[in-house]
């Protein structure tokens, strides 16, 4: 088959898209009737369809995935090199890319020590879920197995990370569910579930509250986000990680930190943690770590848990008994090592506070504007303006209304996100999530499509 013949076919491409494609994330009985989006081309933060329409791209691929922007040939060099020389020997031996990135990685994230390679984030984070149960064997006679996890965040697709959902509408008709998993409150100020001045601080507080009702001997991890992603983009209040990291501490739980979203230079820092000083067990990570060039997740731990599974060598049960098929994979690594170096050599994460507190600004403006902005929030690119009927109340917009402005961007040629299957009755917040390299004209261009998308939508 010449695919670069049936590419030029968009006509017959679109057909069989239509016929053959299951996309995610979609109800297709539309397709019967609508052709379905078809994306043929990126460059840097723009995307043209194959009606050739030119959209600015303001979530990364949608999934807040391109932190690097489109079009990266000096990538897709790497990965073509490296795929010619050797595409792949499975993670019980070493690669070159595999370790060399390691290395890189490791020198931005003081404190840990180990990196265990896989393919996407869910499975990075049922990589930890198993190496805490398997702790919990090893090290507490099965106590502490208990993993805990906060409402609104979101860990994954598979039943194990659904079984960490603080996102009911994303873990739904799923279940039933492993025992184990225990949720607790978040740290939304803007919807306060407790009237107190010091909010970080009581939020914590509710962590610890659950530790002690289900048994500090029972509790063997919290898993939480930087800044909550999908459940609405939620920066965590002043106060709030130093009593996190001080609970796990006093109760000896370990603290994993999911950095799926935040990792690689979203947040202005190589890692969302890494604002607020904490100090992780486990890091994970996957979308921006090759920026959608390569698949590619890492399980990030320090020396302190990698040597929790290598204690006893004459025990044949005693190491991590895991396999990641893809893994293994070397064009992950050498994606990443690429990506990286583009990183720093563009200097983006200067570039991501600066057009981070720009796009901030333009948000807090269009506030001032449009009474349907209850909140706006958010860390470097990646920020979220939640929509509501009545200010005074809080009261959401309805849905298919916050839709209907992520439709309006789209007419316009902006494509933006919002929560959707995720909380009933709160899918209510505009996503932004451009790429890193993204300048003061395309924050700008954004921006002013959601002030008419809003000004259309809302009045």
């Amino acid at each position: 088959m010449n695919l670069a013949l049936n590419i030029n076919d968009l006509g017959r491409v679109t057909e069989a898209d239509r016929a053959h494609v299951w996309h995610h994330l979609s109800q297709h009985k539309a397709y019967e009737t609508v052709d379905p989006r078809i994306f043929v081309e990126g460059k840097g933060i723009r995307l043209w369809d194959a009606k050739g329409k030119e959209y600015i791209d303001a979530v990364s691929g949608a999934v807040w995935t391109v932190n690097v922007g489109y079009g990266r040939e000096s990538i897709a060099n790497a990965v073509r090199d490296q795929l010619i020389k050797m595409n792949y020997f499975a993670g019980a031996a070493g690669t070159v890319p595999g370790a060399l990135f390691a290395e890189a990685l490791i020198d931005k994230m003081p404190g840990m020590t180990r990196v265990y390679y896989s393919n996407s984030g869910s499975e990075a984070n049922e990589k930890v879920y198993k190496m805490v149960r398997q702790i919990s064997q090893r090290r507490h006679k099965g106590k502490k197995n208990k993993i805990l996890f906060r409402e609104r965040d979101y860990h994954g697709t598979t039943i194990a990370t659904l079984a960490t959902s603080g996102q009911p509408q994303r873990a739904a008709q799923y279940g039933p569910f492993p025992d184990g998993f225990v949720m607790v409150p978040h740290c939304l100020e803007y919807r306060k579930q407790w009237d107190v001045e010091n909010y970080g601080e009581r939020a914590a507080d509710a962590i610890e509250e659950v530790i002690l009702r289900e048994g500090p001997d029972s509790v063997g991890c919290l898993v939480l986000e930087p800044v909550t992603a999908g459940g609405g983009v939620i920066v965590p209040p002043e106060g709030y990680w130093p009593c996190v990291q001080e609970i796990c501490r006093k109760y000896d739980i370990l603290l994993h930190i999911d950095e799926v979203v935040c990792g690689l230079g979203r947040t202005g820092t190589w890692f969302g943690y890494q604002h607020y000083g904490v100090k992780p067990d486990f890091v994970t990570m996957a979308k921006g770590v090759a920026s959608g060039y390569a698949a590619i997740s890492c399980t990030v731990t320090t020396e302190e848990v990698f040597a929790m599974f290598k204690d006893d060598a004459a025990d044949p049960m005693s190491y991590f008994r895991d396999i990641s098929t893809f893994g293994g994979c070397t064009a992950g690594p050498v994606a990443a090592l690429e990506n990286m170096r583009i990183i720093e050599d563009e200097k983006l994460l200067d570039n991501t506070t600066r057009m981070g507190e720009r796009c901030l600004g333009n948000l807090r403006a269009l506030m001032e504007k449009h009474a349907v902005i209850g909140d706006v929030r958010g860390k470097g690119l990646f920020l979220g303006a939640e929509l509501v009927a009545d200010r005074k109340t809080k009261e959401p917009l309805d849905e298919k209304r916050v839709q209907a402005v992520v439709a309006n961007c789209l007419a316009q040629g902006v494509i933006i996100g919002a929560t959707n299957r995720s909380i009933e009755g709160l899918n209510n917040t505009l996503c932004l999530a451009p790429a890193l390299i993204a300048t003061e004209s395309d924050i700008d261009a954004i921006t002013a499509a959601i002030d008419a998308a809003l000004t259309a939508v809302v009045g």
